[in-house]
């Protein structure tokens, strides 16, 4: 009997916490970040200011709403990774799939949103935090795969590697984004860079952390 209520707050909760997102992107893209309160966009939302600070902590995170999937996407896929695969391999095929299906969690975000991130310091700022917890989950991670001990620096040596070259990738997204280019023309420029990118890691992962 319990079930069904629980099930519905959780339905509200999404609800509630969808249409705060959605209101505060709005006013964020009308008016630029750092002039959106949170008292705008709880005014926006038709709630209080504590039911958007409850749900968003932080007002950048009002806008980087994809936190937990982001940081938590490359420890999944290495995680994931098929027998025989390497890290490195697994996150080159993940990546060359996410750029195929215009991924926003890479940066397939438009125009207007990729300026409203690079216009604004604070949420250059957040989005650098969210590449560094990213990189800290992928060692993690990296570290449990192989068995590494508690000092051994080569999960962080790695995770660095891979992580930068996921930062790099999704910078010259944004950069391309707001140049003016296409989902499809960006994507078609990504494929070539990934394989930039990621052979440029062949020498020393190639066979780091196979499953």
């Amino acid at each position: 009997m319990s079930a069904q209520p629980m099930g519905l707050r959780e339905l509200k909760k999404q609800q509630t916490r969808e249409n705060i997102s959605h209101q505060a992107t709005r006013l964020f893209l009308e008016r630029g970040f750092d002039k959106v309160t949170i008292a705008d966009v709880a005014a926006a939302a038709q709630v209080a200011k504590m039911t958007v600070t409850n749900y968003f902590p932080r007002k950048e995170d009002l806008a980087l709403d994809l936190h937990e999937v982001f940081v938590g996407l490359l420890a999944k896929i290495v995680r994931e990774r098929a027998p025989g695969e390497s890290a490195l391999a697994a996150l080159r095929r993940a990546y060359l799939a996410a750029v195929a299906a215009h991924d926003p969690v890479i940066g397939f975000s438009g125009p207007a949103f990729a300026r409203m991130i690079t216009d604004s310091p604070a949420l250059v700022a957040r989005l650098r935090e969210f590449h560094e917890e990213r990189e800290g989950a992928l060692a993690a991670v990296l570290a449990e795969e192989t068995g590494a001990g508690p000092g051994d620096l080569l999960p962080r040596v790695a995770a660095a590697q891979l992580g930068g070259v996921h930062r790099v990738l999704f910078d010259e997204t944004l950069r391309r984004t707001i140049a003016g280019q296409g989902h499809d023309e960006i994507a078609a420029a990504l494929t070539e860079d990934v394989a930039t990118a990621f052979d440029a890691l062949e020498p020393s992962l190639r066979d780091y952390a196979v499953r």
